[in-house]
């Protein structure tokens, strides 16, 4: 998949995540900003990068304004932000049930 438009899911509130897709430029770009970076800043790269391998995402900047969110709401927003920047918002096969 390729992320032709940008898009936006997600909240700033607390224990949620907003996540931000823009088109790439040949690879995965991943920014982040989070309170709790130094703990937590690899498992949430890392979840990302997992979310995005699943759904075939190869070429994107994508941003992550983390506020203490879970890794499934994290999972969720990264998967929000892919579909909603390809316009699909109905029936969508969300979490485990999409596979490549």
């Amino acid at each position: 998949m390729e992320i032709k438009n940008p898009a936006v899911s997600g909240t700033l509130e607390s224990s949620d995540a907003q996540v931000m897709v823009e088109p790439g430029r040949g690879t995965i770009e991943i920014y982040l900003e989070s309170s709790v970076i130094n703990q937590y800043g690899n498992r949430i790269k890392r979840v990302v990068m997992e979310t995005l391998l699943r759904l075939e995402v190869d070429n994107v900047k994508i941003t992550v304004v983390d506020k203490g969110a879970l890794d499934c709401t994290i999972k969720a927003r990264v998967e929000g932000a892919v579909f909603r920047s390809f316009g699909l918002t109905d029936n969508l096969p969300w979490g485990g049930m999409i596979r490549p």
